[in-house]
Parts: C-alpha cells; structure tokens; sequence
C-alpha cells in the first residue's frame, strides 16, 4: 500500500514538496559554512519524495537547537507554510485525508529538521 500511496504522492504533489528541499539544499550549499545544512536538506527531499512508509524520530542536544533556530529563521518558516497551506488543501476532500496529513509530518519537519531521523 505504502507503494501505491508513494505514487500517488509523487505524481500529485510531492514532487513539489521535495523541489521545494532539494532548492533549499542548493541554496545552502552555495556558502561553505551552510553544506551541513544543505546536506540535512537533501536527505529529507527524498523524504519529502515518498513519505509513506517512512516516520520520523526527533531528537537532538544543543547543537540542534542551535543550527534549528538558525533554520528556522532562514528556511524553514517558507517551507513550514507550504507544506501546512498544502495540507489543508490536501484535507478538504475524504481521498485526501491521508496526504494532508504526510504535509502536516512535513511542515513539522520543515520547522525543526535538525536532531531529526528517518526511521523506515
């Protein structure tokens, strides 16, 4: 199921959603300080590709609330509100319940990437 939903999501929308970080990602990196950002970025673009069958686990110390803060100031609101804006579109029919909800896990991820990991 997990397959199809993947499809379904990739074709109506998340190719959009995982752009939206691999530009993030490109951005990121175009400074030397911002590659670790940018690489965290790209890992979660193929998360933002194919959500289902995926969760993530937060976590993190210090650092993370640092470099999170940083995000969220920089990239992450813009990110956090299209996946949230999205999500309440996705939500407003039955058949799109189920991807409404993958954009709202996103937008929570788009807020605090950092000391987060992808558990399959």
């Amino acid at each position: 199921m997990s397959c199809l939903g993947n499809l379904l999501w990739f074709i109506f929308g998340g190719c959009i959603s995982g752009l939206s970080w691999l530009l993030a990602g490109c951005l990121w990196c175009i400074t030397i300080v911002g590659i670790p950002i940018g690489r965290q970025c790209f890992k979660f673009a193929s998360v933002s590709f194919f959500p289902f069958g995926k969760e993530i686990v937060y976590g993190g110390g210090t650092v993370s609330l640092i470099v999170n803060i940083i995000w969220l100031l920089v990239s992450g609101i813009p990110l956090a509100v299209e996946h949230a804006v999205t999500g309440c579109l996705l939500c407003i029919t039955i058949i799109g319940i189920p991807f409404g909800l993958q954009q709202f896990k996103l937008a929570k991820l788009a807020l605090m990437p950092f000391g987060a990991t992808v558990v399959s």
